[in-house]
C-alpha cells in the first residue's frame, strides 16, 4: 500500500475504482500497519457514509442468489442506481482466499459503469461475512453507491451475521412445494424481512406456488422483527426477469415504512454499538493469542483439556488471569 490514507479516500470519494478496490484491500488485511492505516482511511470515509440501502441476500446453495443479484443489480441501475455487491464465497482450506470467484457467476453485472462486485473469502467467520464486511459498506457508500448488496454463502444458524449489518435481510428459496419448510431453522425465518420463492417458471411455477403458500402460513406463527413490518413471501424469476420489479417496490416499501417510524436509524445505531463491542472482543483475543507470556502457557493447557483433566472453562479462566497480570 504506497498511497496514504487521505490520499486514498479522495481518492475512493472521486468514485476511481482502483483506489475502491484498493481501500477494500487494505480494510481486510490483517497486517498491523494496514489495520492502523485502514482506521485512518475509515476515519475519513465515515462522515460521507450511510446513505445507502443495505440489503443482506442469503438462502440455500441452488437458491440462486448469484443469478438473482445480477439481475436485480442490473434493474437497479436502469433505475438510475449505483450497486455495490460485497459477495462472500466459501474460503480454501489452503490459501484462504475466495473459491467461486463471484466476478464469474456475475458477468454483465460486474462490468457494468454502475456496479462494483467484490468477491472476499469467509474465512473462518462465523455467518459466511467476513470479519470486515461492515467496513466494506462504507467504503462503498463513501464511494457513491446507493444500494449495498451483501451475498452470504449459504443458510446457517450463524446467519444472523448479516442481518446484524444490513437494513433489510432477504431470504431466497427454491421451489420444492415446502419440502424443505423443516430444514430452513426458525431463527433464519424469523430474520427474514422478505422471502421470495425464486426460480418460479416452467414446470416449477406449481411448486413455487405451493412453497409461497406454505411459507405464508409459517410466518403467521413467528414474530416480526420490526413494529411496522410484515415480512412478505413473494415469487420471482431471475431467468424470465419476472418479479424482480415488485421486489425493488417492496424493499422501496420497506425502507420508506422504517425510516419514517424512526426504526431504521434505531437499527443502524445498534448495529454500530454490537460493531464496536464485537470488535474489541475479536481484538483482546488476537492481542491475547499472540502475547508471547501467554504462547508459552497455551501447549500446556490444550494438553491438560485435551486428555480431559481440565475443564476448558478452567484453562481459559487461567489465560485470562495470567493476561491480566501482564504489565
Amino acid at each position: 500500500m504506497t498511497d496514504k490514507p487521505q490520499s486514498l479516500a479522495e481518492q475512493v470519494r472521486a468514485g476511481d475504482r482502483r483506489a475502491l478496490a484498493k481501500a477494500i484491500t487494505l480494510v481486510e488485511s490483517t497486517r498491523e500497519d494496514h489495520r492502523q492505516q485502514a482506521s485512518i482511511l475509515l476515519e475519513s470515509l465515515i462522515p460521507y457514509s450511510g446513505d445507502s440501502i443495505r440489503l443482506g441476500i442469503s438462502g440455500a446453495p441452488g437458491a440462486g442468489k448469484s443469478t438473482f443479484i445480477e439481475v436485480f443489480g442490473n434493474h437497479l441501475i436502469e433505475q438510475g442506481h449505483s450497486v455495490a455487491v460485497l459477495a462472500v464465497d466459501p474460503s480454501s482450506a489452503v490459501t484462504g482466499g475466495s473459491i467461486l470467484g463471484d466476478k464469474t457467476r456475475m458477468e454483465t453485472l460486474a462490468f457494468a459503469e454502475k456496479a462494483f462486485v467484490r468477491p472476499s473469502p469467509a474465512g473462518r467467520t462465523l455467518g459466511g461475512v467476513t470479519r470486515r464486511t461492515r467496513e466494506s459498506m462504507l467504503v462503498c457508500e463513501a464511494a457513491g453507491f446507493d444500494i449495498i448488496l451483501v451475498e452470504t454463502v449459504g443458510v446457517g444458524q450463524s446467519e444472523t451475521a448479516v442481518a446484524d449489518m444490513t437494513d433489510m435481510f432477504l431470504l431466497l428459496l427454491s421451489p420444492s412445494g415446502g419440502d424443505e419448510l423443516q430444514g430452513i431453522k426458525r431463527g433464519i425465518m424469523e430474520l427474514a424481512d422478505l422471502i421470495l420463492v425464486n426460480k418460479a417458471d416452467g414446470d416449477q411455477t406449481a411448486a413455487a406456488a405451493q412453497t409461497q403458500s406454505d411459507y405464508r402460513s409459517a410466518l403467521h406463527f413467528m414474530k416480526s422483527r420490526f413494529d411496522h413490518w410484515q415480512p412478505p413471501v413473494m415469487a420471482c424469476s431471475s431467468l424470465n426477469n419476472q418479479g424482480i420489479e415488485d421486489v425493488w417496490s417492496k424493499v422501496n416499501e420497506f425502507s420508506l415504512a422504517l425510516s419514517e417510524k424512526g426504526e431504521l436509524a434505531q437499527l443502524r445505531a445498534q448495529q454500530a454499538k454490537a460493531w464496536m463491542w464485537s470488535e474489541t472482543a475479536a481484538s483482546l483475543i488476537a492481542d491475547l493469542k499472540a502475547n508471547p507470556e501467554i504462547k508459552r502457557l497455551v501447549p500446556e493447557l490444550e494438553a491438560a483439556v485435551l486428555k480431559g483433566t481440565l475443564p476448558a472453562t478452567n484453562a481459559a479462566q487461567r489465560l485470562i488471569e495470567s493476561y491480566k497480570k501482564i504489565d
